[in-house]
Order: C-alpha cells, then sequence, then structure tokens
C-alpha cells in the first residue's frame, strides 16, 4: 500500500484530501471533531519532514454557492490547535488568488483551502477542476476515508495528475487495513451486529459477509421486520412490508450455510415515540397493538452479549434501540459494553456507520475497541465488496486486497 511512511515531503508542498465533514452547532461551532483529529497525524508527519501542507475538503451539501454555514473557516482554529500553528485560510479552492498563496507557503506553513462543493465541477468529476486542484500542489495523499465512495474531483480525478507521487494517509491506510482484517485476515468465531432502522440498508453486506461470519446478530428498528417476518405480531413497530421476504430469504441463507442468527426475543415498548412515553417489556413476538419497540429487552441484552463475549472478530454497524433517548439506550449500551469486553480478551473490533459511531462516542468507550471507522457510506460499500473509486484512483492493488 503506498502509504506516507515511505516518502519524504522535505520542501514538498502536499495537497492533502481530508474529510473535516463535521457538524456545527447554530453558532458555527464544532460539536464533534473526531474527524479533523482523525486526519492531524497525516499533516504532522508532512510537516515534521519539512514540507507545506495544503489542506482541502468538502463540508455539506451547498447547493454549489458559498454559504457561511458551509464554510471550512470554522474549521481553522481548531486545526491551528491541534498542529500548534498558524493556518492560513483561503476564500476559494482555485483561482489567482489561491494559486498565489500556495505558491507562498514555506516549509511548515499550512493552508486550508475553502470547501471544494463550492464548485459544481466538485462531484460531477471534473477533470479541468481537478487539474486546477493539482497543480497547487507537488504530491497528493488522500486521507478521506469518509468521501473514498466518491468519485468526485479532489478525491478521484485529481489522482490522474500525481502519476507518481500520489499515495494514501494513515487514517485512509489505518481503515483500509481494518476492512482487510474483516473480510480476508478475520479470526473465527466472527459476529456481526447489525442495528439500525431498515433492512434495506444492509442487504449487501449480509450477503458479502454470510459466507465468512459464523453469528449474524439482528437488533435495532429492522429486528422487528423480521419478527414479522417469522410469524410476529410487533403492534405499531417499524417494519419495512417490501422487505419481509428478503427478511427471509436471510434467514433461510444463514440456516443453509451454518450462521447462527440471532434476532430478539423481548423487548422494550413504548406507548408512543417519545422518552417520556409509558413503556414495558414484552415477548418481541407479542407486541401489544398501539405500543411500538424501541429497544431490545434484558433477556436479549444478556443472549447478544454472551455471544459477543466469546468471538475473536466482530463489526457492529447500528444501534440497538433509539439509544438518542435515555430510557432507550440501555441494549445499545449493552453491546457496546460487550464488544468492549472482546476487545479486551483479544477479539478484534470494528465500529462503523454513523449511529453506532455515535454511541460508542456517547459511551466515551472509543479508545478501548480496535477501531471506529470515520467514513460510514464508505465503509458499508467496502464491506460489501465495492470498488472505492477514491483508493482505486490511488492504488489499485488495495481493491483486490479489500474484495
Amino acid at each position: 500500500m503506498k502509504t506516507i511512511d515511505n516518502y519524504n515531503f522535505k520542501n514538498k508542498k502536499a495537497l492533502v484530501r481530508v474529510d473535516f465533514n463535521v457538524p456545527l452547532d447554530n453558532d458555527f461551532k464544532i460539536i464533534d471533531d473526531t474527524r479533523i483529529r482523525a486526519a492531524i497525524p497525516t499533516l504532522k508527519k508532512i510537516l515534521n519532514d519539512g514540507g507545506s501542507v495544503i489542506i482541502m475538503s468538502h463540508f455539506g451539501r451547498p447547493k454549489n454557492l458559498p454559504e457561511l454555514k458551509f464554510s471550512l473557516i470554522h474549521a481553522v482554529p481548531l486545526v491551528s490547535q491541534l498542529l500548534g500553528r498558524p493556518v492560513q485560510f483561503a476564500k476559494d479552492c482555485i483561482g489567482a488568488a489561491t494559486r498565489n498563496m500556495a505558491a507562498n507557503l514555506k516549509p511548515g506553513e499550512v493552508l486550508l483551502l475553502e470547501n471544494v462543493r463550492f464548485h459544481a465541477e466538485e462531484t460531477k468529476g471534473s477533470e479541468s477542476f481537478a487539474k486546477e486542484l493539482a497543480s497547487l500542489g507537488d504530491v497528493f495523499v488522500n486521507d478521506a476515508f469518509g468521501a473514498a465512495h466518491r468519485a468526485h474531483a479532489s478525491t478521484t480525478t485529481i489522482a490522474k495528475f500525481f502519476p507518481h507521487d500520489k499515495m494514501f494517509g494513515y487514517l485512509m491506510a489505518h481503515e483500509l487495513e481494518s476492512i482487510e482484517k474483516l473480510l480476508k485476515l478475520y479470526k473465527k468465531p466472527f459476529t456481526a451486529i447489525l442495528g439500525g432502522a431498515k433492512v434495506s440498508g444492509k442487504i449487501a453486506i449480509i450477503a458479502n459477509l454470510m459466507d465468512r461470519i459464523d453469528n449474524l446478530i439482528i437488533g435495532g428498528g429492522m429486528a422487528y421486520t423480521f419478527v414479522k417476518a417469522m410469524g410476529g405480531n410487533v403492534g405499531s413497530s417499524l417494519v419495512e412490508e417490501d422487505r419481509i421476504q428478503t427478511a427471509v430469504q436471510i434467514i433461510e441463507d444463514a440456516e443453509k450455510k451454518g450462521v447462527k442468527i440471532f434476532i430478539p426475543t423481548d423487548t422494550l415498548v413504548a406507548d408512543a415515540f417519545s422518552n417520556d412515553a409509558a413503556r414495558k417489556v414484552c415477548d418481541i413476538k407479542n407486541i401489544p397493538e398501539g405500543w411500538l419497540g424501541l429497544d431490545i429487552g434484558p433477556a436479549t441484552e444478556k443472549e447478544f452479549a454472551a455471544v459477543i463475549e466469546t468471538s475473536a472478530t466482530i463489526l457492529w454497524n447500528g444501534p440497538m434501540g433509539v439509544f438518542e433517548m435515555s430510557n432507550f439506550e440501555h441494549g445499545t449500551r449493552a453491546v457496546a459494553d460487550a464488544v468492549v469486553n472482546a476487545t479486551k480478551s483479544g477479539a478484534y473490533s470494528l465500529i462503523g456507520g454513523g449511529d453506532s459511531v455515535a454511541a460508542i462516542n456517547k459511551y466515551k468507550l472509543t479508545d478501548q475497541v480496535s477501531c471506529v471507522s470515520t467514513g460510514g457510506g464508505a465503509m458499508l460499500e467496502g464491506l460489501e465488496g465495492q470498488v472505492l473509486p477514491g483508493v482505486r484512483a490511488v492504488d489499485e492493488s488495495v481493491e483486490k486486497i479489500i474484495r
């Protein structure tokens, strides 16, 4: 894998694609800085070598016009603090003024470009736009795993203008190694824990993992579609009616392949989708009308934990319930604790997907699992066995490793 470890950046201007797409509050303050912190080791390596850094990223989904709420200027104070040096800011990612700022960068200096998505050419993968971006630097470093599944100008097209001087940053390399560990280098027993609202978003992952895993744990809103597929009464719980047959097929496939499938046996139900609603535990196959399942129950927590804690490889994608509400987070927390316990016992654990990452961060357990992915969509597509354009553009051999 072509990484920055094998490159000396002395007197080089490194054009680094990062993923600074972080949430802001109403005062434009960063709520979760995980993705920015994750890019810092790569930036520091370049600076410590005696190179200069030109940072580019997207931020949000602006409609191709500059808007203050989508400006990367909000990231400048934090990046400056984390790097321990001032960060210059270019009000555009291309143009004469930006070219001059880049040309005048001295070793050890940092320039952050404005949001690349302020130009429609970015998401179109425009070659002319990519060429203009490429003209700013001597070497291209892709460290934006969260955008690796996008064939955009600054993630993919740009690489062709650096036929030799292109490589992955530390974050990208770590994320790709994590996917490889799950798809190629896994140890058994291998358990996949899938939660979240919908079955439809997990079908491709299940299909790609079915020949590898030993246990498939189903939780979250998607569990009620499986329960209904098995003939249960789920009351007013979330169900994807058009995926009931899909759930039946997954259950049948698991049986054929010798995969043990674990579906909740009890559930915490409420009479409304509210933290203050009346709630009770009941058999998941006999939920009363007017009640809806919002978390797994205590018996299920114990069963799931027993499976997880005896696993050697663990993938967790999706919460067990509406963990954003304090009365319905217990199941998600129980799974998080079980994953941590398994990791302490030597298991390899990968947490991916926005909500499960949010959960592990909420419980401050990030440092107690093997890897927390910074790229929800990219990680999921990688686990589905799809080609990631941003990866192939830098190093085609890596796609063969993770597919």
